[in-house]
Parts: C-alpha cells; structure tokens; sequence
C-alpha cells in the first residue's frame, strides 16, 4: 500500500456481503465527482451492527477485486489484523497515519447515515474526514434529520442526491437464499 501525499483519498468500508455494482457505481462516482486519487474498498471480517457473514471474508475480497479490477484507482484492501479492529476509526487512523497531508473522504449510503452516530467514535470519524453521503431509496428523510446530519457543518457533510443506487447486498442475499 503506497503512501500518497497531499492527495484526495476515499474510503468506502463494510462488509461487502456481497459486493455488488451498486458499490462499484457508488465508487466511480465518488472518484470522478471528488476527484479522489484513491478510493480505498475495506472489507472488513464482520459488521459491528449485523449477526454474522453470509460469505466468508475471502469470498467477499475476491468478488470485491473481480468488480473492481477495470478502476486503478479502486484498492481492495482488509485492514482487520494491522489495525487489530474492524472499526471504521481504526481503519481511517491506519490510513490517515500511513498518508500524512492528505485529505480524506468517507463514502456512506443514506442508511448508514441515521445510524452514525452510534457507530464508535463518530465524531473523531467526522473531524478525520469529510462525509460523502449517498442517497438511498427510502433513507434520505431520516438521515436529513439524524443526529449527524444536524451536528456536522457542511464543510463535514456532503451529500449526493442526484445519483440513486436501488440494491443492497441485503436484497441479493436474499437471492442466495432462495
């Protein structure tokens, strides 16, 4: 993982279970809109907020690098062992630490964002990176009105509304299911 400097770096984190076009679509509009010279996909071992895996971690970084693998700006990454945690602040201090005077983007969707301030040390989150906020079908009313969104200033928080991603990984485990 080289070190970039003085550049614009995201980070889109979960647990990609699994990963899908929606992500990468979500992706290739945050790296053009935000000119990101890195977009890191962190897959991480286990959600915090859900019960357990449908695929196993492997499974989940091999279809996240076989979706991936056209944007070079796109780096499929698992920080869990090197920052012993699966939390997003661990994995953005990782990240921070290793790309001194680089600016720092967050990628959520509008469903994360009405949970956010549960998630460990959101606000230190916050002051680390700037929100990038996706619009989801059927989120973006709470998340307007979340803890988070009413907090942040706006030079914390963007959002995007123009572009609309109707899947989930939820949806398509369902799929699997059947």
């Amino acid at each position: 993982m080289g070190k970039i400097k003085n550049k614009k770096i995201g980070l889109f984190g979960g647990s990609f279970d699994p990963p899908h076009y929606g992500h990468y679509k979500i992706s290739s509009k945050a790296i053009k809109y935000l000119k990101l010279d890195k977009l890191y996909w962190s897959v991480t071992k286990k959600n915090p907020f859900k019960m357990k895996s449908y695929f196993s971690l492997k499974q989940r970084i091999i279809k996240s690098k076989l979706i991936t693998k056209k944007n070079k700006k796109i780096k499929v990454v698992n920080l869990d062992k090197l920052t012993k945690s699966s939390r997003t602040i661990s994995v953005l201090k990782y990240l921070v630490n290793k790309n001194k005077n680089s600016k720092f983007f967050l990628i959520l969707g509008s469903d994360n964002l009405i949970k956010f301030h549960k998630w460990q040390k959101w606000k230190e989150i916050a002051k680390l990176s700037t929100l990038v906020v996706f619009s989801r079908k059927g989120f973006d009313r709470k998340a307007q009105k979340s803890t988070v969104f009413n907090d942040l200033s706006e030079d914390n928080i963007i959002y995007i509304k123009k572009f609309k991603i109707d899947i989930s990984s939820s949806k398509l485990r369902k799929f699997y299911l059947k």
